[in-house]
């Protein structure tokens, strides 16, 4: 008979609630009207459940979802972290990305399989806490996105490494550009292992608990998985492909957008008037972390993000990007350059340079 132990009234407030179906530990991002954003306290709080049930027994699959509708999860808490940048809150800005890589690289080495059911709303920190994990299902709802350029920042929580390993240029594409896709895509650029209809996540979860686990869960797991697959038709990035590989397999920032400008088609105009209202810094330190990300291990480029963010987070364009886009709302920051002529190079070259031995990640 399976067992579900439910979450107390108190613990229902809570921003993260943990239960255990049978078999089945489940984890429930529950800040629906924030679009389940992540904050340290959630890190932290997930930290501590994965590591008790990885060495619980009783415990042989662990799924995360997010409350409500909308989002699965919608990213990392950018206002808060706004705040503690206008605050010189250095203690803040340490913590939350160091220990949010460190979930990020817990989740990828997990022990049991890990399934995420992005359902909603998947950007930024979202990604970190569902595409590192065995098992990605996306749905009718999934809109997914790395959409940090647009605010001064780059493709964190692993893009570096993700990002470089989807089919052709498409990674690059998606890194620079903060493009919006569906589960189609998700699907065809590996992102996502499974495709699903919505209201199918119910009776997948009742039938992961009332699983045999005995055996290879890995294997369990994705063969109940395999029974619920759904298929999502074409993927419109596979139709694109072409010009995406064209013009986004340049060796620099530059080579990009001169093959953009030279594209005659809808794609080459839309997509370089979407990079020139990006953070020309961003955009050439993304199109760096991606470049080099592509021969590096997941924690090298765990690591190396880590010295990005500290060195964003302390650079005009990200406080911008946030004032314009969360804050304010008024959608026209004033970027510290121009375009992307104006970055220097070895100002991009100091992104990555080491931090004080004290003071790196060092997965």
């Amino acid at each position: 008979m399976t067992t579900v132990s439910t979450p107390s009234e108190t613990q229902s407030e809570a921003p993260v609630l943990f239960s255990q179906d049978g078999p089945v530990g489940r984890i429930l991002l529950n800040r629906p009207k924030a679009l389940n954003a992540l904050d340290l306290v959630m890190v932290d709080m997930m930290m501590a459940q994965l590591k008790s049930w990885e060495h619980d027994e009783t415990v042989k699959v662990v799924v995360i979802e997010g409350a409500g509708e909308k989002a699965f999860c919608a990213g990392g808490d950018i206002r808060g972290l706004y705040v503690a940048r206008k605050v010189d809150d250095e203690e803040t800005l340490d913590a939350f990305y160091r220990r949010e890589y460190h979930l990020n690289h817990y989740i990828a080495t997990y022990p049991k399989p890990y399934i995420a059911l992005m359902d909603g709303i998947t950007m930024g920190g979202g990604v970190g806490v569902s595409i590192h994990g065995r098992f990605r299902v996306v749905t009718e709802r999934t809109l997914f996105a790395m959409p940090e350029t647009g605010i001064g920042f780059f493709p964190d929580v692993g893009g570096g490494y993700f990002l470089p390993r989807c089919p052709g240029k498409i990674g690059m594409y998606l890194g620079l550009t903060g493009a919006r896709i569906k589960a189609a895509d998700c699907i065809y650029a590996g992102l996502a292992t499974h495709g699903m209809k919505s209201d199918g996540l119910a009776q997948l979860k009742t039938d992961l608990a009332a699983a045999c686990w005995e055996g290879d869960c890995t294997a369990v797991a994705q063969g109940i998985l395999d029974q619920h697959g759904a298929l999502f038709g074409a993927a419109p990035l596979s139709e694109a492909r072409a010009e995406i590989d064209h013009c986004f397999s340049g060796d620099s920032v530059a080579a990009i957008f001169e093959a953009l400008q030279n594209t005659p088609s809808d794609f080459g105009t839309e997509t370089l008037k979407v990079l020139n209202h990006k953070s020309p810094v961003a955009v050439c330190v993304s199109f760096e972390q991606i470049r080099r990300g592509s021969e590096m291990s997941l924690a090298d480029v765990l690591n190396m993000e880590y010295r990005l963010s500290q060195r964003m987070v302390r650079k005009p364009d990200l406080f911008e990007g946030v004032r314009a886009v969360i804050i304010d709302k008024d959608h026209a920051p004033k970027w510290q350059h121009g375009d992307i002529g104006q970055v220097d190079p070895r100002e991009v070259g100091e992104y990555f340079d080491p931090l004080p031995e004290d003071k790196e990640l060092n997965l």
